[in-house]
């Protein structure tokens, strides 16, 4: 089973602003590591409380937040940032 991964645009700006190399990294592990999974949701974590709905990715010192849509065979980035300052 193959995921889309899709970006908002918050998250596109917040990708630009990074060094490519991290924001090659980070496009490349999900578009090679989570895509390709049957289920998104058998790596990482859910969120807890208001963001509740979301999954979060760890790659490095960087986190993707991601709204996984199961309907739909999506997975969409919403926030991508250093672990320090993303939520």
């Amino acid at each position: 089973m193959v995921w889309t991964i899709d970006y908002t645009d918050t998250a596109k700006k917040q990708l630009h602003k990074l060094d490519k190399q991290t924001a090659c990294r980070i496009v490349d592990f999900m578009d090679t590591r989570i895509a390709i999974l049957d289920n998104p949701q058998q790596t990482d974590k859910a969120l807890t409380g208001s963001l509740g709905d979301f999954w979060r990715y760890r790659i490095g010192d960087y986190r993707v937040i991601c709204d996984i849509q199961d309907g739909a065979l999506r997975v969409l980035v919403v926030q991508v940032g250093n672990r320090r300052k993303i939520y």
